[in-house]
C-alpha cells in the first residue's frame, strides 16, 4: 500500500518530474502492458464477427453486448477494488477474461449464430480488467496534495490514447494479415500476462477502504452529482469511439482498401495523443470546468462534419481534428474526480467514467452498424454527431454541479487546538476557475464554537484548490 509523497513545488510540474516520483515506473510500465489489449478488444470483435457473418450490424451487436457488460460490471469491480485491494480483484478477473475471449473466438469461428455470440460476449465484457482506473488510483494516492496530480491525469490520458493508436492498428493488422481471430487471441494473451505483472506490484497499491468497526457508512461515488454530470459527458466521448470504429471500417471497405481502417483510426487516435501531451505540458490559466465545456464544444463541432467526408485524405484530416478535441475533455474529466469524489470512492468513480465510455461506445456501435448496413458509412458518422450534441446540451445545463465543494479543515492558530475552518464557497470556486495553482492562498476563519477534536500538530493542513493542487491554509 502506498502513501502520498512530497514533491518539489518550486519546479514546474512536468512529465519528467512526474516519472521521477519514487516507485512510479514500477506500476506505470506493467500498467501499460495490461491496458494495451483494451484498445484491441472492440475492433477485434467487429472484424472477426463481420468476417464470419458478413454483417456489420451483427458484428455491432456482439461488440455492443461486450461494451454494455463491461459498463455494468466496471463500477462493481471498482467498489470491490476500493474495499479489498487491486491484486485481490485483478488476478481472478484476468484469468476469467482470457477464458471468455477464447470461448467467444472459438464460437465465432465455428459459425455460431449471433445470439450465441452475444451470449458469449457477456462474460467477455464483464471480465474486462479495469487497469486504467487502478493506475489512476495509484497516482492519486501517491501524489495526494501534489501539483503533479493534473500532470499525472494528462499522462494517463496520453497512455490511454497511445493504446488506442497501437491497439486498433495492431488488431487490424493481425485480423486482416494473419487470421481473423488473431486479434482476439493476442488480446487475451496480453491481458493475462500484463494483468498478472501489474497485480504483482503490490507496494504501490492504494490503501483499501473496508467498512470500519464503528459502522461508518461509505458513500458511493455515484451519490456525488458532479460525477453524474461527467458520466453523461463521457457517454458522448464513447459514442465517438464506437461510431468511428464502425464507420471507418465500412468506409475502408467501400473504397476497396480494408487495411486503411487501421491507418485512419490510428490518425484519429494520434490526434487524441498529441492533444493529451499538450494538455500536460501547458500551464492553464482557466479552470477545469471551463476547459471541459470549451473542449466539448470543439468536439461536437468537429464530429458534426465527419459525415461529409468523401475521400480518405479528408476523412483522415477530420478524424485528426476530432481526436484533438477528445483529449481535453477526457483529461479534464478524470482530473475533476479528485475534486468531486472522496478518496475512499475514487477507484469506483474512475470505473464509472470508464464504463460510461464503454456504454456509449456500445450503443454507438449498434446504431452505426445498422445505419452503415442500410445506407453506407456516411450515415454511421451521424452517430458521433448526435451523441456529442446531446452530451454537450446536458453538460451546459448541469454545469453548476461540477463546481467543487469548499473543503473544511479543523485548525487553530496554535496548530494543536480546535476550531472549524472552511473556505468561502465563492472564493473556492473563483480560485478553481482561475486555475491559480500552487501560488494561490485561501483564507479561512477559525470558529470558536466548533466541537473539540484534537488534530495532530505534525500534520500539515492544506486546502484543496484548482486541478488537484493543495496550498497552505492561512489562519486569521
Amino acid at each position: 500500500m502506498t502513501s502520498a509523497v512530497t514533491t518539489d513545488t518550486s519546479a514546474r510540474p512536468g512529465y519528467g518530474q512526474l516519472l521521477r516520483t519514487p516507485g512510479a515506473l514500477g506500476f506505470v510500465l506493467p500498467g501499460f502492458a495490461a491496458r494495451l489489449p483494451f484498445g484491441m478488444l472492440t475492433i477485434s470483435i467487429l472484424l472477426l464477427v463481420q468476417h464470419t457473418t458478413g454483417s456489420y450490424g451483427s458484428a455491432g451487436i456482439v461488440a455492443a453486448v461486450t461494451g454494455i457488460s463491461m459498463a455494468l460490471s466496471a463500477p462493481l469491480m471498482g467498489i470491490f477494488t476500493d474495499r479489498f485491494g487491486q491484486s485481490a480483484v485483478l488476478v481472478p478477473v484476468v484469468l476469467a477474461h482470457s477464458a471468455a475471449v477464447s470461448g467467444l473466438a472459438a464460437l465465432a469461428l465455428a459459425g455460431a449464430p449471433v445470439w450465441a455470440l452475444a451470449l458469449a460476449a457477456v462474460p467477455t465484457g464483464a471480465s474486462v480488467p479495469q487497469v486504467g482506473p487502478m493506475v489512476r488510483a495509484r497516482w492519486a494516492a501517491r501524489l495526494e496534495g501534489s501539483p503533479l496530480l493534473p500532470t499525472a491525469a494528462a499522462f494517463e490520458s496520453v497512455t490511454d490514447e497511445f493504446t488506442f493508436v497501437v491497439g486498433p492498428v495492431l488488431a487490424t493488422a493481425l485480423c486482416t494479415g494473419v487470421h481473423p481471430a488473431a486479434g482476439l487471441v493476442t488480446e487475451a494473451t496480453l491481458t493475462l500476462i500484463g494483468g498478472l505483472l501489474f497485480a504483482a506490484r503490490r507496494a504501490s497499491q492504494p490503501t483499501t477502504h473496508a467498512p470500519s468497526a464503528t459502522g461508518e457508512k461509505r458513500a458511493f461515488a455515484l451519490s456525488h452529482p458532479g460525477l453524474r454530470v461527467l458520466i453523461f459527458a463521457f457517454l458522448g466521448i464513447g459514442a465517438v469511439f464506437g461510431g468511428m470504429q464502425v464507420s471507418l471500417a465500412a468506409f475502408s471497405n467501400e473504397i476497396g482498401n480494408p487495411g486503411a481502417n487501421g491507418l485512419l483510426y490510428g490518425v484519429f487516435a494520434a490526434g487524441n495523443m498529441i492533444a493529451g501531451i499538450a494538455m500536460g505540458a501547458v500551464a492553464w490559466k482557466i479552470g477545469p470546468r471551463r476547459r471541459l465545456i470549451l473542449g466539448y464544444i470543439g468536439l461536437t463541432a468537429a464530429a458534426s462534419v465527419l459525415w461529409a467526408a468523401n475521400s480518405m485524405i479528408l476523412l483522415g484530416a477530420l478524424g485528426l481534428v476530432v481526436g484533438l478535441f477528445i483529449a481535453p475533455a477526457l483529461i479534464t474529466g478524470y482530473t475533476m474526480v479528485e475534486q468531486l469524489v472522496p478518496a475512499n470512492a475514487r477507484t469506483e468513480a474512475f470505473t464509472w467514467l470508464t464504463g460510461s465510455i464503454a456504454f456509449g461506445q456500445a450503443i454507438a456501435v449498434i446504431l452505426a452498424g445498422r445505419l452503415t448496413d442500410a445506407h453506407g458509412s456516411s450515415y454511421g458518422f451521424l452517430v458521433p454527431m448526435a451523441a456529442t450534441a446531446l452530451a454537450l446540451a446536458t453538460l451546459l445545463a448541469l454545469r453548476a454541479k461540477l463546481a467543487p465543494k469548499a473543503p473544511s479543515r479543523i485548525v487553530n492558530a496554535s496548530g494543536s487546538g480546535t476550531g472549524t475552518a472552511s473556505a468561502s464557497p465563492s472564493a473556492s470556486e473563483a480560485g478553481t476557475e482561475a486555475g491559480t495553482g500552487t501560488t494561490a492562498r485561501a483564507e479561512v476563519t477559525a470558529s470558536a464554537t466548533a466541537s473539540p477534536a484534537p488534530v495532530p500538530a505534525a500534520r500539515n493542513r492544506v486546502n484543496e484548490r484548482g486541478m488537484g493542487h493543495r496550498v497552505p491554509v492561512t489562519v486569521d
